[in-house]
């Protein structure tokens, strides 16, 4: 600590403003002065205070929680971005979300004038983590900084007081261990949950949740083992058969009473063995004696409470769930009344002060006498709390920080879990009950038989510790060799019984034993999978998975990988540990981690059709087409964003395109012709086109669709090199199974690589044209004149017949709208009925083909077809373009390719306006 000197500034941050504010009316005493920071929830807090012999000038505020977010860079965020293996590898970034930028500006401000940072984050490896946090953004506005930590366990006074005069350093490799889980986390997460969703949203008709369009299969290292425990409970239910068993019972009436004997067998499962024992006892049915046990047993009470216990108890006792019993927990620890919920320690440290504690309820009108009992050295009833044998170092076992008979604003869960804590910490400082148990044991024709009773000396703890229980039986007097006559000998009958579903306390069981999550994450994952319909949870607080979730986990179970098994998530979370006591480093752990589970993943992948055949054991397939169930394959890299890969995806009418995945913000775009059937990405690259790489894609085409001197199968380019493709798109766009005046293939090339005689090629393969101003906002869509033709899908060609215009976007017919304006009063036009943004005129249209590439004319008008498409997707709706490549008047045309394609009125010719100002419209 830094010698006595003049005052100085110190900036304390706390995770909660609840927190901070506790935090300065205790340190204060109630006289601080209040004003508002950037953000209006998280006040700062100022007052005058002394730490040792330094004067210091205390500033309190807070985050709200983490204050940075984990997430990949932003190429990688759009689902159809990028391949999901490639989630194991993609740069990642922390940074603060917009939502909290407030926070940082004030953290920044703040650290500008202090000299101390005094960290006041919940005593975790999260509390240590947001704390480094805290630290990056204050220590980049101030690097001069002498930064400490605050270690708490209690808002009390006492227990603030005591940590601000014993400060400490924060503990970096607690920071490490959660960077570590969340990086991994987010990668196995984000990869898992991708793969599945793209391959069986679509696929089958999962009406689960009411919102099937927007369900997501989400995948969680933790949230699936949990999963596991749930289904696996459920198939040994499922597998369970009924066997009948035999067992014989005797019993004996005294003047003392009742004893009930059990067989010592148990019971047998062939029933002729069990009759022929059972006739050798009623041949020779006199009981004798030969054994009697008078012993002492002892009930101990509970353990400290750990996090963990309390949400098993308040389960089993209280009705309470455990997300819903760790949400009244964290208020009232804000509020004072217990201390910190969440800790893995159930042994007191030797220098708590436990009869300050249970001295606090001497008061209270329920338990406030067993309290004063216990204090009472003549009762004997005290007993220093037995070492559950866990400590995390960081807190001490849950227990009461301050006495209340209940307050004016607690609900009654709030009474149920104060209550627990209350009962649970005065039980662990009590004497065991005693009591007093009996054992007899006869023995009729050789066949040996017990029974047992209790009396309970001295309840002990008991008596507040209403919820367990020891009860018992008393036992006639019976005396070594003393020999009597059954007053009943029965054989009876019964079957074997599956075991319960698993209840919230054992399911969390399962976890804390497997090492499945923190205590203070478990009960995260459990809601998960409520929220996300992989199981429900009955009136008995028992799980059953639901379909859905069976579904996934038979899918996994079936390709052999356990990875709904816990030991996966286990050997990670030992890692975690690792990390924070310094014995692995996070790098290390990381590298090992994402390795195993990215072989897992790619296997998973290769044997997808294992998990397809797992859902349709409860799904019906869907009508949707297939391909849009599997992931987009890439391409090559978008040209014009530069940010996204271009993605080979089918349409909803069937056809085939290559797109931006960073739709809709880019809407870059190329449309493959018509007479595909199938299309997939190779690993085959172009040697021609820049900039690369650009993968070659196998084309097979309707054989009806092409002309017979072309190949059904094809290896081609979208890059704009290859002309077979160029050709087969032309065709496609004006009937090509009906185009008869098509060259034969292998016919000589001119100079400039089109075919004598052939249609001249498109370079952007019939991409759609935008302006430049278009490309810079991003925000209306293109308009491809192939959507007003007919193409040789069936629905495109139905669409045509009917006279619609299809939308280039999402390729459904538009709906005809008669304009009101006063500038185009009845005249009729085109917009799509999805709000993708579509829009043209009928009157234009109409003068598409016969002006455009009719099949008559080919030539320059072609060029100036295009062109004026796309100068009436600009100019009728008022857009200009900006930039380089200008015509006539700025309007700027650009294909898929990022080539300038100039253009100018189809009416007249003239390349300095379009046809939708031209002076001879109408004409």
């Amino acid at each position: 600590m830094p010698p006595g000197g003049g005052p100085i500034r110190v900036l304390n941050v706390a995770e909660k403003p609840s927190v901070a504010k506790a935090v300065a009316e205790i340190l204060s005493r109630g006289g601080m002065q209040s004003r508002a920071g950037r953000s209006r929830y998280n006040r700062v807090f100022e007052f005058n205070y002394a730490i040792g012999a330094q004067a210091c000038h205390m500033l309190v505020t807070s985050v709200t929680g983490h204050l940075m977010e984990l997430d990949f860079d932003d190429r990688y965020r759009k689902w159809y971005s990028c391949d999901p293996v490639e989630l194991f590898h993609a740069p990642v970034r922390k940074a603060v979300p917009q939502d909290k930028q407030d926070i940082k500006r004030t953290l920044e401000e703040e650290a500008r004038t202090c000299q101390w940072l005094v960290l006041w984050l919940d005593c975790d490896r999260e509390g240590e983590n947001i704390a480094y946090e805290v630290v990056e953004i204050c220590a980049g506005a101030n690097r001069h900084l002498n930064i400490y930590r605050a270690r708490f366990s209690a808002l009390i006074p006492r227990e603030i007081h005591d940590a601000v005069q014993h400060l400490a350093r924060p503990n970096k490799l607690f920071a490490d261990a959660v960077d570590a889980r969340q990086e991994i986390d987010l990668r196995i997460g984000a990869s898992f949950t991708r793969f599945q969703t793209m391959l069986l949203k679509d696929a089958f008709v999962l009406d689960v949740t009411g919102e099937e369009r927007n369900m997501v299969l989400s995948y969680g290292p933790c949230q699936f083992p949990t999963l596991g425990f749930i289904v696996e409970r459920f198939w040994e239910i499922q597998a369970h058969e009924p066997e009948e068993f035999w067992t014989i019972n005797c019993s004996h009436t005294s003047d003392e009473g009742t004893a009930s004997f059990l067989w010592i067998r148990g019971h047998l499962f062939d029933y002729s063995s069990a009759v022929v024992i059972y006739e050798m006892c009623v041949e020779e049915p006199m009981a004798t004696v030969h054994n009697v046990r008078n012993q002492e047993k002892l009930k101990y009470p509970p353990y400290p409470l750990s996090t963990v216990e309390l949400q098993k108890r308040a389960s089993r006792c209280c009705r309470m769930s455990s997300e819903h019993t760790m949400k009244v927990a964290e208020e009232l620890y804000q509020a004072g009344f217990i201390s910190y919920p969440r800790t893995e320690t159930d042994s007191f440290s030797p220098n708590t002060d436990l009869h300050a504690i249970v001295h606090e309820q001497v008061d209270h009108p329920v338990w406030g006498t067993y309290a004063q009992r216990l204090l009472n050295p003549e009762e004997r009833l005290w007993r220093n709390p037995s070492n559950g044998g866990h400590d995390d170092k960081a807190h001490p076992p849950i227990h009461p920080t301050k006495f209340t008979t209940g307050e004016t604003n607690w609900s009654e869960d709030h009474r149920k879990v104060y209550e627990l804590v209350v009962r649970h910490f005065l039980a662990c400082c009590s004497q065991p009950a005693v009591g007093a148990e009996t054992t007899v044991e006869i023995d009729i024709a050789g066949e040996q038989f017990n029974a047992s009773g209790r009396v309970v000396l001295a309840k002990n703890y008991l008596d507040v510790y209403r919820y367990d229980s020891w009860g018992g039986s008393l036992l006639p007097t019976y005396t070594v060799g003393q020999q009597f006559v059954p007053t009943t000998l029965t054989l009876d009958s019964g079957v074997t019984r599956p075991p319960p579903l698993l209840a919230e306390a054992d399911l969390l069981s399962c976890m804390d034993k497997a090492g499945i999550g923190t205590d203070a994450t478990m009960h995260e994952h459990i809601k998960k999978l409520l929220d996300r319909c992989y199981a429900t949870k009955d009136a008995n607080s028992r799980f059953s998975p639901t379909n859905l979730g069976e579904a996934l986990v038979m899918g996994y179970d079936e390709m052999g990988y356990e990875l709904w098994k816990p030991y996966l998530r286990s050997m990670m979370e030992a890692d975690m540990k690792a990390v924070s006591i310094g014995t692995k480093s996070k790098s290390e752990v990381l590298e090992g981690c994402l390795q195993q589970m990215e072989a897992c993943f790619r296997d998973a992948r290769a044997n997808k059709v294992k998990l397809l055949d797992a859902m349709g054991t409860f799904f019906a397939r869907s009508n949707r087409p297939i391909n849009e169930t599997q992931p987009a394959e890439v391409v090559r890299r978008c040209g014009l964003c530069n940010a996204s890969d271009m993605l080979l995806k089918r349409r909803p009418t069937g056809g085939f395109m290559v797109g931006c995945g960073g739709y809709p913000l880019c809407r870059n775009v190329v449309w493959l012709p018509g007479s595909l059937a199938e299309a997939a990405v190779t690993q085959h690259i172009c040697p021609t086109c820049v900039p690369g790489p650009v993968r070659k894609i196998q084309f097979k085409f309707n054989r009806r669709d092409i002309p017979p001197n072309y190949d059904v199968d094809h290896l081609g380019c979208v890059g704009g090199c290859d002309d077979v493709l160029k050709e087969l798109s032309e065709l496609s766009r004006f009937g090509g199974h009906n185009h008869t005046a098509t060259p034969a293939r292998g016919q000589s090339h001119n100079p400039s690589g089109v075919r004598q005689g052939a249609p001249p090629p498109r370079q952007d393969l019939h991409t759609g044209f935008r302006t430049g101003r278009q490309f810079a906002n991003e925000q209306t869509p293109v308009v491809n004149p192939q959507g007003f033709r007919s193409t040789h899908t069936q629905s495109s060609r139905n669409a045509s017949d009917a006279g619609q215009v299809l939308c280039t976007t999402c390729g459904e017919a538009c709906i005809s709208r008669t304009a009101n304006t006063e500038a185009n009063r009845g005249r009729k036009f085109y917009k799509c009925q999805n709000a993708c943004g579509f829009f043209a005129w009928e009157d234009e249209l109409e003068n598409v083909v016969p002006r455009g590439r009719g099949r008559g004319g080919r030539g320059s008008s072609s060029r100036a077809s295009a062109s004026a498409s796309a100068g009436r997707r600009g100019g009728g709706r008022g857009r200009r373009g900006q930039g380089r490549n200008e015509d006539g008047d700025g309007m700027t045309f650009v294909s898929a390719t990022g080539d300038t394609v100039h253009g100018c009125c189809f009416t007249c010719g003239d390349p300095s306006h379009f046809a939708n100002v031209c002076p001879n419209r109408g004409r």
